[in-house]
């Protein structure tokens, strides 16, 4: 296999904290806003994405990643597949009231009822990366946790499952890109610019 000759990395960005992220609840459709936190992360994140060029900036419709993105005074392309998951019935429930209901669920092996499937999700991140894939550069993409956890196990070739193992921070900064020819995972779950050890 000959190596990769075009250089590509891109930037999964996820948004600043909204009253629900605070709680635990799941926050999919509903379209929240940043809290003062929020806001205060995404400027400590304009800070650390500063040093940074990027040639393309793809953004979530949903108002809790564009406000993210805009504090951190960038221009995105909107883009409809890195809208979070759909949880269905599921929507603004804690993780813990959902297991009262469905003792052991996991959204990366269950989904849903009512919303949207891991498989499904999957191919939503499947589309977007066909989209960029041929792209080169730092490419920024402003989301949310659970479908950048999916985007990240597409981009490695792996099973949704796998994204239980990867875990995602309000206002992080994860990296993925190529060794040589494979995909791999440079950086995840940075938050070393807000200040938390």
């Amino acid at each position: 296999m000959s190596q990769k000759t075009t250089f590509l990395e891109l930037y999964l960005i996820r948004h600043g904290a909204t009253e629900w992220s605070e709680n635990g609840r799941h926050t999919g459709t509903t379209d929240l806003s940043l809290t003062e936190l929020g806001k205060k992360q995404a400027e400590q994140l304009k800070k650390r994405l500063s040093q940074e060029k990027f040639s393309k900036v793809f953004c979530s419709p949903l108002k809790r990643a564009l406000e993210t993105c805009k504090i951190c005074g960038l221009n995105p392309t909107i883009n409809p597949d890195l809208r979070e998951w759909n949880y269905g019935e599921y929507e603004g429930l804690t993780t813990l009231q959902i297991r009262e209901k469905n003792p052991g669920w996991d959204i990366f092996e269950k989904g849903a009822p009512g919303g949207e499937s891991p498989q499904q999700i999957a191919s939503r991140a499947h589309h977007f990366l066909h989209q960029v894939h041929s792209l080169e550069g730092k490419i920024a993409i402003f989301s949310h946790a659970h479908f950048l956890r999916i985007f990240a196990t597409v981009w490695l070739g792996a099973p949704p499952t796998f994204g239980t193992e990867l875990i995602l921070s309000t206002a992080s900064v994860s990296i993925l890109g190529y060794e040589q020819e494979s995909r791999v995972i440079i950086c995840w779950n940075d938050i070393s610019h807000l200040g938390i050890s």
